[in-house]
């Protein structure tokens, strides 16, 4: 047992979550550069087809294909982050054991969900690539590549639930709810405040770099 009497098991379990998050991380950054490239590709479809007379054909289908993978690659990470819209008058005036236990509820709650749209995303492509099917654009798309991109979302997003109700039932168990609440409960006023501070710095940053 490590010194301040925290079991391996918890340990563990807190590596498990820093390493989801990073993966969770690295899917948004990939998701925020993926909307970059569909507002790029709307404007030069725009572009080409009112002063070339040229155009794609699928951008409808392409770019709703990008932006719900986006959606899908970003969920886990904004979980992470705490980010997630909640509305929380009530559960913030509880005590303190019974907060924390209910974080966990709500949290297990969206893993059933989640896990509910990832089997039914499964469903999708497994039935896409039996059938071989593509869409109805000029580019004819397997919808399985789609499908699979937005499946592969969904999955990290169920990963980042277990990982972190894993943490949060440990910490329980250990009889440490607060923890549990910073962890799972809403974001404070300070982190917020951390959080735009941190987005001016990187502004100031890219600015200085330019």
């Amino acid at each position: 047992m490590k010194k301040g009497g925290e079991p391996p098991v918890l340990r563990g379990a807190r590596a498990l979550r820093r390493g989801v998050s990073a993966l969770a991380a690295g899917m948004a950054y990939l998701a925020g550069w993926n909307y970059v490239a569909c507002a790029l590709f709307i404007t030069a479809d725009v572009l080409g087809r009112n002063l070339l007379g040229v155009s794609s054909a699928a951008t409808v289908e392409v770019t709703g294909y990008m932006l719900a993978g986006g959606i899908a690659w970003a969920l886990a990470h904004t979980l992470m982050r705490g980010a997630h819209i909640r509305v929380d008058v009530w559960v913030n005036r509880l005590p303190l054991r019974l907060r924390a236990a209910l974080h966990l509820f709500a949290l297990l709650l969206l893993g059933a969900f989640a896990g509910f749209a990832a089997w039914a995303a499964w469903s999708l492509v497994d039935e896409s690539l039996l059938f071989d099917a593509h869409d109805n654009s000029a580019v004819r798309v397997p919808l399985a590549v789609p499908q699979g991109i937005w499946l592969f979302g969904l999955l990290a997003f169920c990963a980042a639930i277990l990982v972190l109700a894993l943490e949060a039932a440990l910490l329980l168990l250990a009889g440490r709810p607060a923890e549990v609440d910073k962890l799972l409960g809403s974001r404070t006023v300070d982190d917020e405040t951390a959080e735009a501070l941190e987005a001016v710095e990187m502004a100031r940053e890219g600015r200085g770099a330019a």
